[in-house]
């Protein structure tokens, strides 16, 4: 039973055991995803993992090797994307040149033969929305990229399509329209209620849009979770890494208490760096253990001190100003390289290239992966 129907909620999108290959290239491999209907999920993943083909499955553009996808409950093997319930936003846009923006916005409405009221007021709200408002006369090859790009996103949601499929719709903007674009699309689609599929390779998008992430690497889903989820309890070394910024170091479980408390010894590296075990995870297995940059505090230390039980000493090798925060590459005593973002205090701006510091961590914020 799918978890949709085990909620009782139909859900939007049934993606089942779908492959894609490219003659020997396997580019989608055997992936399985139900999206609930209503919900913003984003496919984030580096370039090459397979997210937008699976996009352009979904939009019918592109025919699965293997597998069933379902939309609203109906199997569109073979069904043609002007027929299936979905719009899609493209990477690379496609504006009709010779159309003014509003002729561009309204193409869809006209082809469903909707009211001419109707498409002028839709029209209409489109541009409110996109920050587009005087530009209706405008020719395409008279706006900037990033105007383009919203004049392409304005054509797709003014249909109001059931599943809306968009892949890097923002890439082309800049960075404060981007952030403001982020929060109009939100609430667009708290408003509509509409299920959003939404492509990035930009972790920091996809945290602050999403309901859930789906984290893609080389075709497969490596972990599916909200972004709390995802960020703060990874299950893969790959997901730890590709999500947020974290110092990964191997080694091997030695004991694990009742309470899941564990001591894993590094490899190279001091032994016994206490950790919550999750479950799964046994003495003596081999696992990663990766610590956030900013879960790690950092204090001066007198030069020479030994590091106390659970923390690392070294010397700041690097010490950038971030805006908001510190951050320090330290080199630890046994020759490691580990990061911290910490808050700008008196303490922490004393602290200077050169320095002897020591590094400490609450157990809870260090996450235990199997290798």
């Amino acid at each position: 039973m799918t978890e949709g129907a085990a909620s009782g909620q139909r859900n939007a999108v049934e993606i089942r055991a779908v492959s894609k290959r490219f003659g020997p290239t396997t580019v989608l491999d055997r992936v399985s995803i139900d999206i609930r209907r209503g919900e913003f999920l984003s496919l984030l993943g580096p370039s090459g993992c397979g997210k937008t083909t699976l996009l352009r499955i979904i939009a019918g553009f592109e025919q699965a090797t293997a597998g069933e996808v379902l939309i609203e409950g109906r199997d569109v093997s073979g069904v043609p994307a002007y027929a299936r319930s979905t719009n899609m936003i493209f990477q690379h846009l496609a504006l009709f040149p010779h159309m003014t923006v509003a002729q561009n916005i309204a193409f869809g409405l006209r082809m469903k033969k909707a009211a001419p009221d109707l498409i002028r007021r839709k029209v209409d709200d489109a541009l409110g929305l996109v920050q587009l408002e005087g530009y209706e006369s405008r020719l395409p090859d008279q706006l900037s990229g990033g105007q383009k790009q919203r004049v392409a996103m304005a054509r797709a949601l003014v249909n109001d399509p059931a599943v809306l499929l968009l892949d890097e719709p923002l890439g082309a903007l800049d960075l404060q329209l981007r952030l403001q674009m982020q929060v109009e699309l939100r609430r667009l689609h708290r408003t509509l209620g509409s299920t959003f599929i939404f492509v990035t390779h930009d972790q920091a998008e996809a945290m602050a849009m999403s309901d859930r992430i789906a984290v893609l690497n080389e075709g497969r889903i490596v972990q599916l979770g909200t972004p709390q989820e995802i960020y703060e309890t990874p299950r893969a070394r790959f997901v730890a890494q590709f999500v947020g910024h974290a110092n990964l170091f191997s080694g091997t479980v030695g004991s694990i208490d009742a309470d899941r408390t564990c001591l894993v010894d590094l490899n190279p590296g001091p032994p016994g760096i206490r950790c919550i075990a999750p479950a799964g995870i046994n003495p003596r297995q081999e696992v990663t253990v990766a610590l956030r940059y900013e879960k790690v505090a950092i204090k001066a230390s007198p030069a020479g001190a030994a590091a106390p039980s659970g923390s690392f000493a070294g010397r700041v090798k690097d010490r950038t100003y971030m805006g908001g925060f510190l951050r320090f590459c330290v080199l630890t005593d046994w020759g490691r390289e580990v990061t911290a973002d910490v808050p700008m205090t008196p303490e922490t701006r004393s602290i200077e290239e050169g320095s002897s510091v020591v590094m400490t961590w609450g157990r809870e914020d260090a996450t235990v992966l199997a290798e």
